[in-house]
């Protein structure tokens, strides 16, 4: 185990840049969580952080050679296919071909890979065929694109998680055949992240696919050298998927007194959220687009729909940002006698986190000289990049 624990620690310093968003802790949460937080603090103590992370940066040969393996790696041939998939943008759950080249890396290197991870036919479990026994260590790459008005895109980071994901776990997997030291590295493919919620690697956790893990790790890219502050939450901010759609009556635009516009009330839904902007936590998010608006424009539109994903650090105020956004739908409908169906269709909440291997991926990162290094914990990944601009840019 000490073995494997020194090399997982080499394993997250191979993303200067990794870490998700920061985790959340806000005042709502410490009251509404009090005893769990405090439970976490506790174990925080007695972890004792500051010397585990002394320890895992201590210099050490073997994992040295770890750290110059996965590195030999990027250079000889995974640079070049995190370019590739940057070129060849897929959008979730149809990233076949990004898979397939994922894929014939890891059987290059000795893994043995299935297809259709929790019902998912982009997901996968590869195993490193010469591993054996306890504990397990798992790499989650992702290497879905964004969704753009001209075409997929990556912008945040996917075409180089999986590159990444497998030059950590080839390297660590060598090791440790090399020394015959006891351990098993799986890597999961995670797709269409971009597409939640709900999230796909919660389908594959509901699925079992991770089940045995004893350490999960990934990377991505953030805009500031930091790490999750130990608290509630690890990722991203909690996030409520919702659709509205609206139901009008169909016209003529020349008689549209005869009809009920629901163009209309998607529109005056977009400015009762402005409307209620400035009344929001400063952490909120509310991001929507309209999907469906209208059939014709001498036809007065009798059904459309908006598609929005409604995101806070904390589900307990959370609840209470996605009511007034429903509120304003209903407002929308009211004004225009329309009707509006509301169908919360997904949602991802964050787990609980004690951010003790972040602690020792951050002593790395500086170790390597990143820049725009933060000193304090972030809370989430606004937050962290309102500080890299004051960093950046002083007034």
């Amino acid at each position: 185990m000490r073995s494997l624990t020194s090399s997982i620690g080499m394993l997250l310093i191979l993303s200067p840049l990794s870490r998700h968003a920061a985790a959340q802790e806000t005042p709502t949460e410490r009251e509404a969580a009090r005893a769990v937080v405090q439970k976490m603090d506790s174990v925080e103590r007695i972890l004792n952080v500051p010397a585990l992370v002394a320890r895992l940066t201590a210099p050490n040969a073997p994992r040295d050679a770890v750290a110059a393996r996965a590195k030999e790696l990027m250079d000889a041939e995974l640079l070049a296919l995190g370019d590739d998939i940057t070129r060849h943008p897929e959008v979730g759950f149809v990233e076949t071909r990004s898979v397939q080249l994922l894929i014939e890396h890891l059987k290059k290197h000795d893994f043995d890979v299935q297809l259709g991870a929790g019902g998912l036919k982009t997901a996968f479990v590869a195993k490193y065929t010469k591993s054996s026994g306890a504990p397990n260590l798992g790499v989650i790459v992702e290497y879905d694109a964004l969704r753009g008005t001209k075409g997929a895109f990556h912008g945040d980071q996917h075409s180089t998680q999986g590159p990444i994901g497998i030059a950590a776990a080839v390297a660590i997997a060598e090791y440790l055949a090399r020394t015959k030291t006891p351990g098993t590295v799986v890597v999961f493919g995670a797709p269409g992240e971009e597409m939640m919620p709900p999230n796909a690697k919660t389908v594959m956790y509901d699925a079992g696919v991770f089940t045995g893990m004893d350490v999960l790790v990934r990377s991505h890219s953030t805009s500031a050298t930091s790490r999750p502050a130990p608290g509630f939450g690890t990722c991203c901010m909690n996030i409520d998927g919702i659709k509205y759609t609206f139901f009008g009556a169909p016209a003529h635009q020349l008689t549209a007194w005869n009809g009920r516009n629901a163009l209309e009330a998607v529109i005056h839904l977009f400015n009762n959220i402005d409307a209620i902007r400035s009344n929001l936590r400063p952490e909120a998010r509310i991001q929507g687009v309209i999907t469906e608006g209208g059939a014709a424009p001498n036809v007065v539109p009798d059904k459309t729909a908006a598609d929005f994903y409604i995101r806070y650090p904390d589900e307990v105020y959370l609840a209470q940002e996605t009511e007034m956004v429903n509120n304003a739908a209903r407002a929308a409908a009211l004004a225009t006698g329309t009707q509006v169906k509301i169908d919360h269709y997904g949602k991802n909440r964050d787990g609980v986190g004690v951010a003790t291997l972040s602690e020792v991926a951050f002593a790395y990162m500086k170790k390597f000289g990143a820049t725009g290094v933060l000193p304090e914990p972030g809370k989430h990944r606004a937050t962290r990049r309102r500080a890299a601009s004051r960093a950046t840019f002083p007034a």
